[in-house]
Parts: structure tokens; C-alpha cells; sequence
């Protein structure tokens, strides 16, 4: 896919978890209690959360992330036979400062600087977002932490991302959204929005409308795809 200049671009729209928050550095962190587990415990426990939230979306049986991301645990750790109630809470404590990616702080400050609106729309609940933002050192570069909470119901319901421009006066067209998740990217595309793909671990396309206008390998790439 190429990469192409994005003009008319007025706010840049980020997806939290994955994109720029590591879901996996929770686990990492708990190496010491889960050994050689952590990574696939990791792995199991994201893929759930996610489940979930589209299983929750199509029932119509709301609860927010919080709930969801400790039963995805929940489920992730039994299957794993792995019985301890004090690491459950401890990784659900490490959930609310996962590590954000390196080049995060940079990107962000520089669209900023450069008078673009910066945001996330994000799954997790205020307070997730808000611990994590603080914890990353980024709440004071961010016009607004949109969250699903707002509509009751999960990515990737329109009615998410349509919070984006409501919220920012933004007009579809004029959002630059950026996700590393594919679903995410090529539903918000669907949805009207500019979408960079921020394809940090190299999967292959989704075979789900519609394709995302480029796709990066890091955030580190879009500051120059929208800043002219």
C-alpha cells in the first residue's frame, strides 16, 4: 500500500489499546509470577477482550471495560490453569498504566505543535483512559478521551465514531483515524474517516469493507503523512 499525503486533515483521531498503549506490557510486567505463560496469557486475555466487547454489542448486554477486560482475564487465566487471585489483581492494576509506545510522546506533541486536534476514541472506560494517558505522560497534549461509554456500545458501532466529530466539530472527512487493531481501521473507514493502519505487528488485510487509506508501521510515520 502506498503512503500517500493526506490533505484537509483537521484532527487526528487515535485508538488506545494496541495503538498507543501496549496490551501486552501488563503481562510482560508479571514475567516473574507467570514465567514463560506471560506472553500467551497476554495473547488469550486480549483476544477474549475483544470477543466480548463484540458479543456484548450484538446482545445488547452493555458493561464497560473494566468489567469486560477483568472477565477476559478471568477466562484467559482459567484456561491457562492458572489459580491466583492476587496476580489477577495485580494485572488488572498494571492494566491501568500500561506503557505507551516509544515514539508516542513525539508524534503527538509535534501534531500539537502543529495546531492538529488530537484525541482518542477508545473502548476503556474515562477512568482506563485517564490513568493511562497520566501514566504516559500525554493527558495535556490531548483536546479530548472520547470513550464508548458515552454511547453503550462497542467499536465498531457507528455510533463511536461518529462521537469524534460531534465532539471535535469535526466533519468525517476531515478525522485522520489511526488504529493498530485492522478491524478498527477498515470499519472507521467504512465510517467516513481518513484511516492510517498502524500495522505494528505486520498482519495480513482484513477481508472486511473498507480498506484503510495507508497503512504504517508505527506511529512515528504520520506526522509527515498529515502535516503539510
Amino acid at each position: 500500500m502506498n503512503t500517500p499525503r493526506l490533505a484537509g486533515v483537521e484532527a487526528c483521531v487515535f485508538d488506545a489499546y494496541g495503538t498507543l498503549f501496549d496490551v501486552n506490557s501488563a503481562a510482560r510486567t508479571a514475567q516473574n509470577s507467570l514465567g514463560e505463560r506471560w506472553q500467551p496469557l497476554a495473547e488469550l486475555w486480549r483476544a477474549k477482550q475483544l470477543q466480548y466487547t463484540w458479543l456484548r454489542g450484538l446482545t445488547g448486554h452493555h458493561r464497560d471495560f473494566w468489567q469486560v477486560t477483568g472477565d477476559a482475564l478471568d477466562f484467559a487465566m482459567s484456561t491457562m490453569h492458572v489459580e491466583d487471585s492476587a496476580l489477577h489483581a495485580r494485572l488488572m492494576k498494571l492494566y491501568l498504566v500500561l506503557s505507551a509506545y516509544a515514539e508516542v510522546p513525539d508524534v503527538l506533541t509535534r501534531l500539537k505543535t502543529a495546531g492538529m486536534k488530537v484525541a482518542i476514541l477508545s473502548n476503556g472506560t474515562p477512568a482506563m483512559l485517564a490513568a493511562a494517558a497520566a501514566n504516559a505522560g500525554i493527558a495535556e497534549l490531548l483536546d479530548a478521551v472520547l470513550s464508548v461509554e458515552e454511547v453503550k456500545v462497542y467499536k465498531p458501532h457507528p455510533s463511536v465514531y461518529r462521537l469524534a466529530c460531534e465532539r471535535l466539530k469535526v466533519a468525517t472527512g476531515q478525522v485522520c483515524f489511526v488504529s493498530s487493531n485492522g478491524w478498527d481501521a477498515y470499519s472507521a473507514k467504512a465510517f467516513g474517516f481518513r484511516v492510517l493502519w498502524c500495522n505494528r505487528l505486520g498482519q495480513c488485510p482484513e477481508r472486511i469493507p473498507e480498506t484503510p487509506d495507508a497503512e504504517i508501521a508505527t506511529l512515528a510515520a504520520l506526522p509527515d503523512i498529515v502535516l503539510h
